[in-house]
């Protein structure tokens, strides 16, 4: 039993990392297909595209957004103490939600797409987009309790295999639809004199991409559901536990557990709907034209937002997997597990989160330039270097949201999420109003955001479970390795700059900067060798560290 216990301790990081990998992965995919979708559908048809996705997320977040996290969260909670009878049976309680929440918005979407692209969003055009996208809601309800499924038995292979092969389609299908249907578009537009038809039918065509992808996935999903259900009907036919539970008390627990995580997310998303309106407005009123602040806010949308999103995925990646498992230790009652559970998962992220600042703030500009070559970044560079430290924050805030909502604590994460948001709100008026730092005050503010809800959580925990965070092993070792890894591939940058170009020199940079963060952190004792064995191809690992002559020793 307790070998068992063992196992389970140590497979939740190598989960985690399973996860965190295929979201980078699915993350990188993403940023490369926008490159030549934007070529070929345009800024107006990009324009449309993004007025149907603002719906769709919207949409997104009202039915599906919180359903792999709930279905996680009870099932495991379930499983946990043997009750797989109740574990089953929410799953098919989310899956009739999935149903009808679902299949309900997803009609109300696209019977009511022309009412809403021309009277609420005044872009009449992107009804074909949003139209498209309308269906691909219930798709993803139904893909989302099936990866809360897996999730909760202690299994993130599905979710990441799903993921990547869904982003996979959904990046050919894109590209391909929306070269086709730019094609249909034009003919129509010389047809009824309207040139905005092929931008219009381009945004749909890239939005095909989406709903294929999610299709494929939601395919893939259910035919690893279907293959591991008899193995987990034989787990329902063992289930000797007395406790059952109704249908009724189910859904009412799923909606309970649902509703904060669809509060917490609406407070993230609309702090990106307020920045905007705010930043906008504020703008126009100090006499800058339309076109000037929209440039400024598209740079932050897209060349911005997309680094930044990278290691962010990794954070995602592995709050999900942490909940399952701290739910499960939850339940024993040893808090001593529990406190290593949050210590051990929080290092593995601030691992990743602190180099990953460090390599922004000191190749900004040349990674920029690489990946957006078409565009002038030396603003967006600045604003990357500026946001840098916020990839931390942001992470680990990630990760503490996850921790309180593993310990049964839906309500706090939201409450200082709403404090952080007004925190953030006041601070970009002021920043832009006072000091009038344009584009570079919500770069800002989101620093402020971030940080406020990593101290409040901090606070939530302390009080929670008595948990603290150790410094040196989390923090410390970790930047004083970024500092070293900063140091070196400046000068590695500098040197192939001045004979092989810059963007061979920062492909270069970038792959010295990885292992000369590794070999950093291993030689300053910020990872162990327990620890290293515990992560994908840790024997490897070891191996390979020991012929360098990082650890000493013989593996045993």
């Amino acid at each position: 039993m307790a070998k068992q216990q063992s196992r389970k301790e140590k497979n939740f990081l190598v989960q985690g990392s399973i996860l965190a990998i295929a979201g980078v992965i699915t993350k990188l995919i993403g940023a490369v297909y926008r490159i030549p979708l934007t070529n070929i559908v345009g800024s107006e048809g990009m324009g449309y595209y993004n007025v149907a996705f603002s719906i769709y997320t919207v949409a997104l977040m009202l039915t599906s957004y919180s359903l792999p996290l709930a279905v996680s969260k009870l099932v495991s909670a379930r499983i946990a103490v043997g009750e797989y009878r109740n574990a089953y049976k929410v799953f098919k309680c989310a899956m009739a939600f999935a149903l009808i929440a679902g299949g309900l918005v997803s009609l109300i979407i696209f019977v009511s797409a022309d009412f809403i692209a021309t009277n609420i969003m005044s872009m009449e055009m992107s009804v074909y987009a949003l139209r498209v996208l309308a269906p691909c809601i219930l798709i993803v309800a139904l893909l989302g309790v099936l990866r809360g499924f897996f999730q909760g038995n202690g299994s993130m292979v599905p979710t990441a295999v799903s993921q990547v092969l869904e982003q996979i389609v959904n990046a050919v299908m894109s590209v391909v639809g929306a070269y086709l249907l730019l094609s249909a578009g034009k003919n129509i537009a010389e047809t009824r004199g309207n040139q905005s038809f092929g931008p219009a039918y381009a945004a749909a065509g890239g939005t095909i991409g989406t709903i294929s992808g999610a299709f494929f996935a939601l395919l893939v999903s259910a035919v690893i559901y279907f293959a591991y259900q008899k193995i987990f009907k034989r787990k329902i036919r063992r289930d000797r536990s007395r406790h059952r539970e109704s249908y009724k008390k189910l859904s009412k627990v799923l909606l309970l557990t649902i509703a904060p995580v669809i509060l917490s997310a609406t407070v993230y998303n609309i702090s990106d709907f307020l920045d905007t309106a705010i930043f906008n407005n504020i703008m126009a009123a100090q006499g800058y034209k339309n076109e000037e602040y929209a440039s400024l806010m598209g740079m932050f949308s897209s060349q911005y937002s997309t680094l930044v999103n990278v290691p962010l995925s990794v954070a995602s990646s592995l709050a999900a997997s942490l909940i399952p498992s701290l739910v499960t230790t939850v339940q024993t009652g040893n808090r001593k597990q529990v406190h290593n559970k949050i210590h051990t998962v929080t290092r593995f992220n601030m691992m990743i989160a602190i180099p990953c600042a460090a390599g922004f703030l000191i190749l900004a500009k040349p990674i920029m330039d690489l990946l957006f070559y078409t565009e002038d970044n030396a603003t967006a560079a600045l604003m990357l270097q500026m946001g840098s430290i916020s990839v931390v924050f942001f992470c680990l805030s990630t990760v503490t949201n996850s921790v309180l909502q593993g310990l049964d604590d839906m309500i706090t994460p939201v409450k200082n999420a709403a404090i952080s948001l007004l925190i953030h709100v006041i601070s970009l008026i002021l920043m832009m109003v006072i000091f009038k730092w344009n584009i570079y005050a919500v770069v800002l503010s989101k620093i402020v955001f971030s940080g406020a809800i990593c101290i409040l959580n901090a606070h939530s925990l302390r009080e929670r479970v008595g948990y603290v965070q150790e410094k040196k092993r989390t923090f410390v070792i970790p930047v004083i390795a970024s500092a070293i890894m900063a140091v070196v591939t400046i000068v590695i940058h500098l040197l192939f700059e001045l004979f092989a170009g810059e963007s061979i020199a920062t492909i270069i940079a970038l792959l010295v900067a990885v292992v000369t963060y590794g070999a950093s952190l291993v030689l300053l004792g910020g990872v162990t060798e327990e620890e290293m064995l515990e992560m994908p191809k840790g024997t490897t690992l070891i191996s390979l560290c020991r012929k360098l002559h990082l650890i000493r020793g013989e593996y045993r």
